[in-house]
């Protein structure tokens, strides 16, 4: 598999079950898990749960993350408010394998309504074995935690 990690995963009511099932193989796989909840499958507001995920890999305490929703798409959109977490939605094992090599994803986002949980594991084990490439890709990732001024801000300024 891989050199093992503290991983975080976190989700909404929806993803819940998807939640369980992926923590349980990343503990089988060796990981240190950081369950950041929620604790049932009773409604709970995705937001909350992504900005715990993001605080939670932007400092360090967890190497990586799993962010989990319905969709994906609000929960990703959560933890992408961080400028510590690059966050990327996936749906195959090839876009999990080029959110770590492009883009050097520190959290795979997945819609537990739209992808079933053989596939997610798939995508999971993807993104925890690829590598960030680095080179022509290193500059355009420092901008995501770093992003330039706007041209509203420059003029102000």
């Amino acid at each position: 598999m891989c050199a093992t990690m503290k991983i975080a995963i976190a989700s909404d009511h929806a993803a819940f079950d998807l939640k369980q099932e992926l923590a349980r193989n990343l503990r089988e796989w060796g990981h240190e898990v950081i369950d950041l909840g929620p604790d049932s499958a009773d409604r709970v507001d995705y937001p909350d749960f992504g900005y715990k995920l993001a605080e939670a890999v932007a400092t360090g305490e967890a190497e990586r993350g799993v962010a989990l929703c319905g969709s994906g798409i609000g929960i990703s959109m959560a933890v992408n408010r961080h400028p510590g977490a690059r966050c990327a939605l996936v749906n195959d094992p090839y876009s999990a394998a080029l959110s770590r090599e492009h883009n050097d994803a520190n959290v795979i986002a997945m819609g537990a309504r739209l992808i079933g949980p053989d596939m997610a594991r798939t995508c999971l084990q993807t993104f925890l074995v690829a590598e960030f490439e680095g080179g022509r890709h290193a500059g355009r990732v420092a901008k995501l935690t770093n992003p330039p001024k706007s041209t509203t801000q420059q003029e102000s300024a």
